[in-house]
């Protein structure tokens, strides 16, 4: 029996994850090993490792991680946390196969650790491209880490046989998000309006914003020109996502808490709505704001447009219900009255590039049937021409 290892420390990545999980614990020939991190088990963030429990899933390793605050010097503290309790958990586990989704912190490091442990690694997400966040750093890293590839669209694809991947170990596969719309029953409009307690109008708007740690301006500039906009829009109301456990996160969390305690009659704030409820208030909102992926990737499907704000997304492929604006004050206002009179009379689904059938089963397929003997010693794929 091949013993897959996935390792989940947001709410985000579980809930695109949480269907690829249920076919490798269902299957017969293998086994699924949980190791939950970081967000899952922080009380600010929602403890939201009830929720993987809840859905049935026994989680065998929790791995704390315990910054005292999100500087750069207690993040890197918490990934040093992080390390030693994966070495630990994998010495204990013995996988023969880790899953990692995506581009945070804790993924680089838990592909570190794999590595020293010769644990093949099968990453899902490389090839993207965020130029606004070290994410992109990190995703890259752990494309080279990685043995096993399975990239969201074509472009992506072509991106990680250009890092020197084998073709022969790079699946294109689609977007595991656009396969959790399709597959699951969301709540209705008076079902979510009552699980959330806040009315959504015409004029409501999902906003999530994380931490661009790699843009140039000021994370609380930023955040002051957002929610100026918001106050300014008076018949807006807005439902806000906590943001991520990125250095900068206390900074956004404070302003939002800040807002939502002025205008709480037309402002609620959730440190996590699970992956239910936030499709579920997604399919029925006028827009999505912010700099989240979620509007980039699987907002097109509803179609509702997002107004993508700032560098934090820049370079990632889109949809033409995607607009893009800087994170001054002036560009927000003008795109947010794009998408708002575009709402009317204009909701679609709209094409996506990273729309494809059986994403989860194409996935399980491969880990699950893929010869791990020689996996470990990759040669560097040199492309013709280069």
């Amino acid at each position: 029996m091949r013993k897959i290892c996935v390792i989940t420390g947001a709410r985000s990545e579980y809930g695109l994850l949480n269907r690829l999980m249920k076919l490798i614990q269902k299957d017969n020939e293998t086994q699924l090993q949980l190791v939950v991190t970081n967000m899952h088990l922080r009380p600010e963030f929602g403890n939201t490792y009830l929720e993987i429990e809840k859905d049935g899933f026994f989680i065998d390793k929790k791995v704390y991680m315990k910054p005292k605050s999100d500087t750069p010097g207690e993040v890197v503290f918490a990934m040093s946390e992080e390390m030693v309790g994966l070495n630990q958990s994998f010495e204990d586990l013995k996988p023969d196969l880790l899953v990692l989704f995506g581009d945070r912190y804790e993924m680089l490091v838990a592909a570190i650790v794999a590595m020293m442990h010769k644990i093949p690694i099968a990453h899902i997400g490389g090839g993207n491209i965020t130029m606004g966040a070290y994410d992109d750093n990190i995703r890259h890293a752990i494309t080279k880490l990685s043995h096993l590839h399975f990239p969201s669209t074509i472009i992506n694809r072509d991106r990680v046989i250009q890092l020197g991947e084998s073709p022969d170990h790079v699946y294109c596969v689609g977007s595991l998000g656009i396969e959790v719309i399709k597959h699951t029953q969301l709540l209705n409009k008076e079902e979510i309006e009552k699980s959330i307690n806040f009315k959504i109008d015409k004029k409501t708007v999902l906003a999530t914003y994380h931490p661009a740690t790699l843009s140039n301006r000021n994370i609380e500039d930023d955040m002051r020109d957002f929610l100026t906009v918001l106050e300014e829009k008076k018949d807006l109301r807005i439902i806000f996502t906590m943001p991520n456990s990125d250095e900068g996160n206390s900074i956004i969390r404070n302003q939002i808490n800040q807002f939502v305690e002025k205008h709480y009659k037309r402002s609620i704030a959730f440190s996590s709505l699970g992956n239910l409820k936030y499709l579920s208030v997604m399919k029925y909102v006028a827009a999505v704001v912010g700099n989240s992926s979620s509007g980039l990737v699987e907002a097109p499907l509803f179609g509702i447009p997002t107004l993508d704000i700032g560098d934090r997304q820049k370079g990632r492929e889109r949809s033409t219900s995607v607009i893009h604006c800087k994170s001054d004050k002036e560009s927000i206002l003008k795109g947010l009255n794009e998408i708002l009179d575009r709402e009317v009379g204009y909701k679609k689904k709209y094409s996506s590039p990273y729309e494809k059938e059986n994403t989860a089963e194409n996935i399980f397929n491969v880990i699950k049937n893929f010869p791990l003997g020689n996996i470990i010693q990759k040669q560097f794929y040199q492309k013709q021409g280069f």
